[in-house]
């Protein structure tokens, strides 16, 4: 399993993604979440939404339906 970065997002929407991608039984993790809240800039730095290599273009479909 190799993780690929899907795409960087503000904390509360990386963690809305991942929720939506996994029930659609798409594994994802968000990066980087926690580390943003320890010195009180969590709306400065994105997280991280990663994927394993393999569901990166069923993620990115499921995303790009959501937009539409």
């Amino acid at each position: 399993m190799a993780l690929t970065e899907l795409g960087r997002f503000d904390r509360n929407e990386a963690h809305i993604i991942v929720g939506r991608l996994e029930s659609e039984g798409i594994d994802a993790v968000a990066f980087d979440a926690g580390a943003s809240i320890a010195d009180g800039s969590w709306l400065l730095i994105p997280v991280r939404v990663m994927v394993d290599e393999d569901d990166l273009a069923r993620a990115r479909a499921s995303l790009e339906a959501d937009s539409a």
